[in-house]
């Protein structure tokens, strides 16, 4: 039996989070840490973040976590005054609780606070965990103190095979884990479509390759509707893109739906495309799949984790609209092939991307990292 066992058998476990933003701040990096915390009652979790906007409490309690905001409600100071400002909070928290572990989400300000506390205290095991698809292709500052952070963590985790990859590069020594981000399955149910709306659920960056999906749009034979949901700074960019295509019509935006809206647009769609450029892992394709939607995406960053060409979803080239519109002509023409990848993709989230499932694999990397770390 570990020193751990033994050290928390009259308390529950306390962990200090970080993370750059939070809820109502949404992300998957945000969601992932209320569905794992939430099933993990017998753990005592505080989170410290920016408040990014005025009119957000500096202290409130969002289901399993004590969450606490710093900062005046402006994201373009509350960000790079986190790292000091957070690791002062985490010292006084820390005094008074005694935390066993800390725990810093995505290799940014608020984990830079992470290892500010660890620099300060650097017996208390530090958890990183990998969410970004976009690592190393930040600016030269920004890559530099992502790999202080990588290197100082105790334990790695990361949402997919790519960052992990990634993550093993910059840290030999820690133990890495994969644990992805996952889906709440009871909100989805499998229903097959035979519908030829096209739909896709993404911050309009370039990152996620919308122009192509446009491109691809007005390529595809027949007449089909393309629903984006999303947000970002190129939204006037793509929206000119579309008319230019005078695609006006067939391109509909939708910019501040909440999570039952997207779930009723899934509902209705034949096929959920995103041709990213870069990508960490990709919730909103899981949760495709989890509605029994086929999907098509590139073969990039943590992408081929779980979409396996022909059988879970499609691939497409990046940067290719004709070779995009003739695979989602694939799905919306062949109903034989709408059909198997949809219920291959319904029963692969079922199997590795269920929360529950992941929950109690993040819990066994705190264990193993409070049992393992040599000054405990």
């Amino acid at each position: 039996m570990t020193r751990w066992y033994s050290k928390m058998s009259n308390k529950s476990m306390r962990i200090l989070l970080f993370s750059t933003a939070y809820l109502p701040h949404i992300g998957g990096a945000e969601l992932a840490i209320k569905e794992v915390a939430d099933r993990l009652p017998e753990i005592e979790f505080d989170l410290i973040t920016a408040k990014l906007k005025r009119g957000l409490p500096d202290f409130e309690r969002i289901g399993n976590i004590n969450v606490y905001r710093i900062g005046a409600g402006n994201p373009f100071l509350d960000k790079p005054l986190l790292p000091n400002l957070g690791f002062l909070k985490a010292i006084s928290f820390h005094r008074k609780k005694k935390y066993d572990l800390v725990h810093g989400v995505m290799a940014s300000q608020g984990s830079a606070a992470a290892y500010l506390f660890k620099l300060f205290y650097p017996k208390v095991p530090f958890v990183l965990t990998l969410q970004e698809g976009d690592l190393g292709r930040n600016s030269p500052f920004d890559k530099f103190w992502q790999r202080r952070i990588i290197k100082k963590a105790d334990a790695l985790t990361a949402i997919s095979g790519y960052l992990a990859d990634f993550a093993r590069g910059h840290n030999k020594k820690a133990p890495l884990h994969i644990v992805p981000n996952g889906v709440d399955l009871k909100k989805f149910k499998m229903t097959y479509k035979d519908s030829k709306t096209i739909i896709t659920v993404s911050r309009l960056v370039r990152k996620n390759g919308i122009d192509t999906l446009i491109r691809a749009t007005g390529q595809v034979p027949g007449y089909h509707r393309l629903i984006i949901i999303g947000y970002g700074k190129d939204k006037k960019r793509l929206e000119k893109l579309a008319e230019k295509l005078g695609l006006k019509d067939r391109v509909v935006f939708f910019t501040n739906a909440v999570h039952d809206e997207i779930l009723s647009y899934l509902a209705k769609a034949g096929v959920f495309v995103r041709p990213s450029r870069s990508e960490g892992l990709g919730t909103a394709f899981l949760e495709a799949m989890a509605a029994g939607v086929p999907i098509i995406g590139t073969a990039v960053g943590g992408i081929p984790d779980f979409l396996k060409d022909g059988e879970t979803g499609l691939i497409c080239k990046m940067n290719d609209p004709k070779d995009l519109a003739e695979k989602i002509r694939m799905v919306l023409e062949d109903e034989g092939l709408s059909r198997r990848l949809s219920e291959n993709g319904r029963r692969l989230v079922e199997e590795r991307y269920n929360w529950d499932r992941i929950a109690v694999l993040m819990k066994e990397v705190y264990e193993k990292t409070v049992g393992y770390h040599p000054g405990i």
